[in-house]
């Protein structure tokens, strides 16, 4: 079945059936030695190989809970970093291109946030404790995690920052400033009591002298293509339908929109809306193209004309799954995932210090 010349440049030659073939036979020979987690903004024609299907933070839960000793995450880096953090030392995460970052994580990298930690101790000495969004690199969740920090997803930001603020400290809120924002928003917290730390000029730009929230100015390219304009337009074609968008777009858009939540909240939420139901969804175009598919006795849009996929979440292929696959057959690991135990140790606090949390 094989064929032993595993150069990654000649799978990228082969038919969309061989492709489908091919993993389909490196799957049955791995067995349940395998698992494959692919995230909702993965295209259709790898996805439909994943075991499970799911939000970053899900399937890396799901990686801790198998016993599978192979597990290929069909997503971004951060993500099969945090599947090495949770899961066992016999335990081997993979990724099928290690270039698929996430624009976002790369915004905050370490060195500039112990800058940033740094300088705000000179405000705000021993009072800020820093909250890192799990869209970022095992570094900064260890920084979180040695500073007294948690991390969070977008469905559990409310109650990370909720904890932070029953202590009596201000939050630190990084890499993605919207989500921050629209967190404390919901929250009850005044735009007016946080401030942006601009990560361009390495400076603190205050709205208020005593800032509750700082943000960090990260944000996600494909989250803020999303217009309020969009929402007009979609709104005027269509009066009835329901607009639903995710956390990391602008305030101006969650404050236009019906409903916002994470991955999981919006498909759950449009897998129990009723049928006949409009909607458009403002997030990542592979995921609203799949719900479209999933519920087609519903009207289910992207909320722009001209959507675009996570370029990072693109670079996974059939191709590079493969080449995967038929190496882990051979005996070989490729591009396989390692956090140092040193930031495995401490990013663990962190990301347990977010599992307490009621």
């Amino acid at each position: 079945m094989l064929n032993t010349a595993l150069n990654l440049n000649d799978y990228t030659q082969l038919s969309s059936s061989d492709l489908d073939r091919r993993i389909s036979e490196a799957k049955a020979i791995l067995g349940s030695k395998l698992l494959i987690l692919g995230h909702h903004y993965i295209k259709d024609e790898v996805i439909k190989f994943a075991d499970f299907t799911g939000d970053s933070f899900r399937l890396s839960q799901l990686a801790a809970e198998s016993q599978a000793r192979y597990i290929i995450f069909c997503g971004v880096y951060f993500m099969a970093e945090t599947a090495d953090i949770l899961t066992g030392d016999e335990q081997t995460v993979m990724i099928p291109d290690q270039q698929a970052g996430c624009v976002m994580a790369d915004m905050a990298n370490i060195w500039d946030v112990y800058e940033c930690w740094e300088e705000l101790q000179k405000y705000y000495p021993g009072e800020i404790i820093p909250v890192s969004y799990i869209n970022s690199s095992a570094e900064l969740k260890a920084f979180c995690g040695k500073n007294g920090g948690l991390i969070c997803t977008s469905s559990s930001a409310d109650k990370a920052l909720s904890w932070v603020f029953a202590q009596g400290k201000r939050v630190l809120f990084f890499p993605d400033e919207h989500l921050g924002r629209n967190t404390g928003v919901k929250l009850g917290i005044p735009v007016k009591n946080m401030a942006v730390w601009d990560r361009t000029i390495k400076a603190l730009v205050k709205n208020s002298d005593n800032p509750q929230i700082i943000l960090w100015n990260g944000f996600c390219p494909v989250h803020l293509r999303f217009s309020t304009e969009n929402i007009q337009a979609v709104k005027n074609k269509y009066p009835d339908i329901k607009i639903i968008v995710h956390p990391e777009c602008s305030n101006e858009l969650v404050k236009l929109a019906d409903a916002s939540g994470s991955t999981e909240y919006i498909a759950k939420v449009i897998d129990e809306a009723p049928a006949g139901s409009r909607w458009a969804v403002g997030t990542e175009i592979n995921m609203v193209k799949r719900l479209a598919e999933q519920h087609r006795d519903k009207f289910v849009i992207p909320l722009t004309a001209s959507p675009r996929p996570c370029i990072n979440m693109f670079k996974i292929e059939r191709n590079n799954l493969l080449w995967c696959l038929e190496n882990l057959i051979e005996g070989k690991i490729e591009n396989e995932v390692k956090v140092s135990p040193e930031i495995a140790f401490d990013a663990k606090i962190a990301l347990d210090r977010m599992l307490s949390l009621k």
